[in-house]
């Protein structure tokens, strides 16, 4: 046989072969969807319209690149645009690795979940039972803080606390040694805020309870089993790959790239340093669909750990941004009675986002590399796909034609938390071009000062109940609206809930 022979019948086999996994595939997506009472969904999935999609997007957007993956009818379909760094002109393509920042702490509290469901952990034990030298600025607070509350965000610690501690195995220890001297946002227990100090301590629980790194416990307990092998914590990982460099830039200008590729410490591997393709964040995300198991059958998560990570448990002042609830681990929506999951990250120039409803077999996971319009291709695309491929409406939040009028009174001031302070005043009509009511100005304070420029969004009313007062708030009508809601606690504090941060009244 002639070598071009032999390249044709290679080619022949590799060919059947391929054609025989997909339909193996199919047929097991398909049995897990009898197995968990789902229906396939009826539309097929259109790559070159969603191409196109994309790439309109990206280019009326300003984004240099990005990377889609969508898992419908039990199959994934990947889409790359773009190119990855505008210094090199590098293409984007479907293999490339992109930092996925906060959608880190999915896999994080996977971690501890399948610890806490093999009963190696108890989740509503104090973390003091494991961390015995865990402290906080407020000891009282440090001694009752359990695991649930780190995971659904009600443990009420500061949560942007960074402390490089170096390249080391030993940077969670010494990372959670530092939280003495972090204080708190609120009472443990009585508000919902965002805290990635929070999932730093998670990740050092696993550490202690697998004696492993967090890095090697993911990588055994969750990657591995998955075959998630484009998913990686530490840049000597990343450069077998393609990847992405992050770029920073406002809504409407051309992004420039980042000074470095990854300006985030090692100590901030739980909750922002996982990189990946946007292939394998949406194999992750079908564990949850699939009900804790791989795509071969291997048990991954148990069914109750599955459950617990996408059970209400608080409800979130802010209804829109992530979810109108947070499990143990995921925000949670409900589109059209369709319930999903999904979280959003940003890292230094770069912005990643993943949504999934399990009982549509839907999952979707867009990364990006920078351009300050990322949320708008975002809300685009994930509007539209779970329109077309799973019949739900993604809703929109924007203030209506005619807001409601609100006494605003109330609600100016000074609200801080450590290293920021948001400044509420009322809004004149002849600011500017006289958009919203308020205006909140943002900067950096006491460690932070200095380190970027104040931000201001004008606010317009959305909905004013007894319990909270909604607004929505942008930048310019280049940007996307975000929520914006004051409410108050039991003892009457007020606060204000931004960024899916709590902060309090403070003069």
């Amino acid at each position: 046989m002639s070598k071009d022979m032999y390249k044709e019948f290679a080619d022949n086999v590799d060919r059947e072969v391929a054609k025989l996994v997909d339909r193996t595939n199919r047929a097991a997506a398909q049995a897990v969807d009898r197995a968990l009472g789902r229906t396939a969904t009826a539309a097929a999935f259109d790559t070159a319209h969603w191409q196109r999609r994309l790439d309109d997007l990206l280019t009326t957007h300003r984004i240099p690149g990005a990377v889609l993956a969508v898992l419908t009818n039990g199959e994934i379909h990947e889409l790359a645009s773009g190119i990855l760094h505008t210094g090199t002109g590098v293409e984007t393509t479907v293999d490339s690795v992109f930092q996925i920042g906060s959608v880190s702490k999915g896999y994080t509290a996977a971690l501890v979940l399948s610890l806490a469901y093999a009963g190696k952990l108890d989740l509503d034990q104090p973390v003091v039972a494991v961390l015995p030298d865990f402290a906080l600025a407020d000891a009282e607070a440090a001694r009752t803080i359990t695991p649930r509350q780190l995971l659904n965000h009600t443990s009420g610690i500061e949560g942007d606390y960074v402390n490089d501690t170096g390249r080391g195995d030993d940077c969670l220890a010494r990372y959670v040694d530092g939280t003495r001297k972090v204080g708190l946002t609120n009472p443990p227990g009585a508000t919902m805020s965002y805290s990635s100090t929070a999932y730093n301590v998670l990740g050092r629980i696993g550490e202690v309870v697998t004696g492993r790194t967090w890095d090697e416990a993911l990588k055994e307990l969750i990657c591995d089993p998955l075959g998630l092998r484009q998913t990686m914590t530490l840049p000597e990982e990343v450069l077998r790959f393609r990847a992405a460099m992050g770029h920073m830039g406002e809504p409407g200008e051309d992004p420039t790239p980042t000074p470095l590729w990854n300006m985030l410490p090692r100590s901030a591997g739980p909750y922002g340093g996982i990189s990946a393709t946007a292939a394998d964040v949406v194999r992750f995300a079908r564990l949850f669909i699939d009900g804790g198991t791989s795509p071969d059958g291997t048990r991954v998560l148990s069914a109750a750990a599955v459950e617990a990570m996408l059970t209400r448990e608080v409800e979130m002042p802010d209804q829109w941004f992530l979810g109108a609830h947070w499990g143990l681990g995921w925000g949670l929506f409900e589109w059209d009675g369709a319930r999903g999951f999904g979280h959003d990250g940003s890292t230094f120039g770069q912005l990643a986002y993943l949504r999934a409803i399990p009982e549509k077999g839907l999952a979707i996971a867009l990364l990006t590399n920078g351009g300050g319009a990322a949320p708008k291709v975002h809300e685009a695309l994930c509007r539209e796909l779970s329109a077309e491929l799973a019949g739900v409406t993604m809703p929109a939040f924007e203030p209506a034609e005619n807001p409601p009028v609100v006494d605003t009174a109330p609600f100016t001031g000074r609200y801080k938390r450590e290293g920021f302070l948001m400044t509420i005043t009322a809004r004149a009509e002849a600011e500017g071009d006289g958009e919203g009511v308020l205006d909140l100005r943002y900067e950096g304070v006491e460690g932070l000062a200095g380190t970027f420029d104040p931000l201001v969004w004008h606010l317009t009313p959305v909905s004013d109940t007894p319990a909270k007062t909604v607004f929505a708030g942008r930048r310019n009508d280049k940007d996307a609206w975000i929520p914006v809601v004051f409410y108050a606690l039991g003892d009457g504090t007020r606060y204000v809930h931004f960024g899916v941060r709590a902060t309090a009244k403070s003069g």
